[in-house]
């Protein structure tokens, strides 16, 4: 997952120009996982914070004794309780176990499945899951499918890296920032990127001013 032609393209930009000779490269890495997983993954981090995700996710690797990620029949074998217990709220309870079921059905696709399908082809067919938003899969698009021209407009994150850096009093609405992106393609998983970086480097200094 090379970024370094979207690099070069983004550096001819103004926008992207001092962003890019601050932060870098594009370390930008793509995740080896099966589209079960990420979603899975993708709930649990939802409206917590990193470390209490990854908490829930440990807890959750735990109660599968044979090793790996638990597959879907073994979430749903699962009684309600043992969720409960790895810190998963009453909702990413019942979107987890959704996403376990439309698994078992067919509805999931496989990595190589998904590989085949297009950008829009994927968020229709995956946000009829419970729990699961377009948000969910842009972020499955660009890190575990290696999509390169997701712009996931719905961020926070990316709408703050684009307020700080044209240095506007408000973040642009979602459906504004999708046509101003329409000359970022076709790399704006490369530009969501950089746009979150420029969101933590305020994060940083304010950090450290405290």
């Amino acid at each position: 997952m090379s970024h370094d032609a979207a690099v070069t393209a983004l550096k001819r930009i103004a926008l992207f120009k001092p962003i890019i000779k601050q932060v870098g490269a594009c370390t930008m890495e793509q995740e080896k996982r099966e589209p079960y997983e990420a979603l899975v993954r993708a709930i649990s981090h939802q409206q917590v914070h990193g470390n209490a995700a990854r908490a829930m996710i440990t807890r959750l690797l735990a109660l599968h004794e044979a090793g790996g990620f638990p597959p879907a029949e073994f979430i749903l074998s699962l009684p309600p309780e043992a969720l409960r217990g790895c810190g998963f709220s009453g909702s990413k309870q019942a979107a987890i176990r959704d996403i376990a079921l439309k698994t078992t059905e067919g509805l999931v696709p496989t990595r190589r499945a998904a590989a085949r399908m297009s950008d829009d082809a994927l968020i229709e067919r995956l946000v009829q899951i419970r729990g699961v938003g377009r948000w969910t899969v842009e972020m499955l698009l660009m890190f575990t499918l290696g999509r390169m021209d997701v712009l996931p407009v719905d961020d926070f994150g990316v709408r703050e890296g684009y307020r700080l850096a044209m240095q506007l009093d408000a973040q642009p609405k979602p459906r504004e920032l999708a046509v101003i992106g329409e000359a970022w393609a076709p790399h704006r998983t490369t530009a969501a990127w950089y746009l979150w970086r420029r969101a933590d480097m305020n994060k940083a200094i304010k950090n450290s001013a405290v």
